[in-house]
């Protein structure tokens, strides 16, 4: 299918950046298989990107920009279209999460997002019901931009809690869950994440509801994000972070400590694969 001449970047942003750096090559007199060689991909992989029909890792996008003398463009245009793929209501948060110097998470239901493999989140973002598989992608990316704040030399410290029903629901089957569990693994290695268990057998209540993350912030008050079925919400006003405060401490309370909690998770991964 021949890629519209003025894709619209609202309904079709993969395919409006595709056509942006077809221009670009096509201004430098480059054939797909020439850029290819030059950025060291693929020419298939250049190809499905300029038809809009992969989104571009940041590394592919630095190289292609940097090989057609865009300036720069193509990259923040990337990088505008992928946080465009964020829901409105999540942008504030993005915000907030870059300038934290500790997150404290609990996920009842699924890895949190700073954690998921890209084959996990895939999943579980094609669970929201009509959302195309352009979308799909786009939002894909973004959460794995999001990620880049843990490999920052400031990075944030990350405790994360979760419920043991994650370590054995089917998000995606065997192989996409003995990934996402390995992923969660290494990440605990890290003297900056802390992974947590909620064990099964406590018949825990408490954040049964939904999953948030408290930010805490330098010299500013904290801000949670509080999930939910159709949006979350961000807020720093005293009274709801207190509350979230309150059940997070419970529930990292009731949690086992992280050497038994590795050790569960080892085990669950052990199973999938």
């Amino acid at each position: 299918m021949p890629i519209p001449l003025d894709p619209d970047p609202t309904e079709r942003p993969l395919a409006f950046l595709g056509a942006e750096m077809r221009k670009h090559r096509l201004r430098c007199d480059f054939t797909q298989d020439r850029l290819a060689r030059i950025i060291q991909f693929s020419q298939s992989l250049v190809g499905f990107i300029e038809r809009g029909e992969r989104t571009p890792s940041q590394n592919f996008m630095q190289r292609y920009d940097d090989a057609v003398d865009a300036d720069g463009e193509l990259v923040r245009l990337r990088a505008q279209l992928t946080r465009g793929a964020s829901p409105r209501w999540f942008r504030d948060w993005l915000e907030v999460e870059q300038e934290a110097h500790t997150l404290h998470s609990w996920e009842p239901l699924v890895v949190p997002g700073l954690l998921q493999t890209e084959d996990y989140a895939r999943v579980v973002i094609r669970g929201e019901p009509g959302i195309s598989e352009e979308r799909v992608e786009t939002a894909v990316q973004a959460r794995m931009d999001r990620q880049n704040i843990l490999v920052r030399p400031n990075c944030p410290i990350l405790w994360v809690v979760l419920d043991e029903g994650v370590l054995c629901r089917p998000i995606g089957g065997k192989k996409v869950m003995g990934l996402q569990l390995e992923r969660l693994l290494e990440a605990a290695e890290s003297p900056r994440v802390s992974v947590q268990i909620i064990p099964l057998s406590l018949g825990a209540t408490t954040g049964t509801s939904g999953g948030f993350i408290i930010a805490q912030l330098p010299g500013g008050a904290d801000t949670v994000y509080i999930e939910s079925a159709t949006h979350g919400h961000v807020t720093n006003r005293p009274e709801d972070v207190e509350a979230i405060r309150a059940r997070y401490d419970r529930i990292r309370a009731d949690s086992h400590p992280q050497h038994v909690s590795i050790k569960l998770i080892r085990e669950a991964q052990a199973a999938w694969t």
